[in-house]
């Protein structure tokens, strides 16, 4: 049964934004408030009610659901082209979640590809938002978020999950231009205890089956880079705590628990692909990445980056290559014990070091049946200098071409120790594999390095699953 229903869902928006700058450390504060009115089509579903929101004279959706009119279950159809797209203070439940998605059969395009500096610095923001799912219908192209392209683009975010906005399910998207195409954190705020840790741990985020290409700065800055916040300097700090300011509030940033990253393709990226920091149970595969770093940013330039404060992690299955950074960047933490995987990936052509390990508290990587081929730097590189000093474990890697497949190559150009960094390699079937040029590896590079006829290879290296 059909009905028609009027509702105050447009809003004008009064936005108090923290400064903005080209890099990523920010964070945009919307304050929203009901006082326009449309026209809202309201249908009946399995589900709970279903909703078609278009955007007002300006290009601009924004709903804030402090009064709880939309419901767990609720589905919110976007129809047309919005400039930008703002829900704030929307949660659905665990088992009935709200979704976001385009109205069937439209394509929906969201951004200001000609915002130059001001408000509106973002194409779709959720901010204090719980228990969501946000995508296309009919796959990446059904929901295309377009950012912008002027000299102030760094400065832009794509979709920003914000002020602990969690339980979220991001997929079936494209995502181009812009400064970041994902920011997934959220700052500490002088006052507020409840945006710094421990107090408050965002949980479930998955983000899968996107298309993230052309951003200025990260494709994802997924988690918080801070160790600490200093709240009287409203900077992140990164120094010891003995050198911390007597007269400053240091806090720790809110981490995420439980994320999953994967079936993506990521790619013409100008800072790091995939960057995560600030999370307890992480997983990032089937994912490829390729043609990141295209500013040559030597602090900037992971195609995978497993950051700070990460524990339990596992990155598997995935595919990056042709970069001119490094392929993989690990500074995860062994606090409380913490493992961490670095399994059946294929990294290649990289132009920096091929995969680099330097962990705290000790952390321990198993690396294992990744195939690390093509790189102008070392293979891989462990360094012990924060603190990662225990054995890591390397079974059953392909190790091929490293320092550009110069003349010489040292048995360390394949596994580089330093600073008190130690390993222990696999035997028998566990053994690395080495191999100073692709010809001697006897592989086919056209089909994910797979061993040819008459390889030693054997079980060693990645396998497309």
């Amino acid at each position: 049964m059909k009905k028609n229903r009027t509702y105050f869902a447009q809003a004008m928006i009064c936005a108090a934004m923290l400064a903005m700058s080209a890099s990523c450390k920010k964070e945009a504060i919307f304050e929203e408030k009901l006082n326009a009115e449309d026209n809202l089509a309201v249908t009946a579903s399995a589900t709970g009610r279903e909703f078609t929101l278009v955007a007002d004279a300006t290009g601009r959706l924004a709903v804030d659901n402090s009064n709880g009119y939309y419901k767990p279950g609720d589905i919110l159809n976007l129809k047309g082209t919005f400039k930008v797209v703002q829900f704030s203070n929307m949660s659905g439940s665990a088992s009935a979640p709200i979704v976001v998605r385009n109205l069937s059969g439209t394509t929906v395009t969201i951004g200001n590809p000609a915002w130059n500096g001001g408000a509106y610095g973002v194409a779709i923001v959720f901010w204090n938002c719980h228990y969501m799912n946000f995508g296309g219908q009919s796959g990446k192209s059904s929901v295309v978020i377009s950012g912008s392209t002027t000299g102030s683009k760094a400065s832009y975010y794509d979709l920003q999950l914000g002020n602990k906005t969690d339980n979220m399910e991001i997929s079936n998207l494209t995502i181009q231009n812009g400064g970041n195409g994902i920011v997934a954190k959220t700052d500490p705020v002088k006052g507020d205890a409840s945006t710094a840790y421990p107090n408050t741990t965002m949980s479930n985020l998955k983000i899968h089956d996107l298309l993230i290409k052309n951003t200025t700065n990260e494709a994802m800055y997924i988690g918080h880079t801070a160790t600490y916040w200093d709240l009287t300097a409203n900077a992140p700090y990164y120094g010891s705590v003995s050198a911390m300011s007597s007269s400053h509030q240091y806090v720790q940033p809110v981490i995420w628990r439980d994320v999953k990253i994967y079936n993506n393709t990521v790619q013409d990226i100008g800072l790091d692909g995939i960057q995560t920091a600030a999370i307890d149970q992480l997983e990032v595969y089937n994912n490829e990445v390729k043609n990141w770093a295209l500013q040559k940013n030597s602090s900037h330039n992971g195609g995978i980056l497993i950051g700070g404060r990460t524990t339990n992690t596992n990155v598997h299955d995935n595919y990056v290559h042709h970069g001119w950074g490094e392929l993989l960047q690990f500074y995860g933490s062994g606090a409380g014990g913490a493992t961490h995987i670095i399994r059946n990936n294929l990294f290649t052509n990289g132009e920096g070091e091929g995969v680099s390990l330097r962990g705290t508290a000790n952390a321990i990587v198993q690396f294992t049946n990744n195939t690390v081929a093509w790189t102008r730097g070392n293979n891989l590189r462990l360094n012990g200098s924060t603190g990662m000093t225990g054995a890591q474990i390397i079974n059953s890697n392909a190790f091929i071409r490293p320092i550009n497949g110069v003349t010489t190559i040292s048995i360390r150009n394949y596994i580089y120790a330093e600073v008190g960094a130690t390993f222990k390699e696999g035997t028998s079937t566990l053994v690395n594999k080495k191999f100073p040029t692709v010809q001697s590896s006897k592989v086919d590079i056209n089909n994910y390095y797979l061993p040819l006829t008459g390889s030693q290879m054997g079980t060693a290296g990645y396998r497309k699953s």
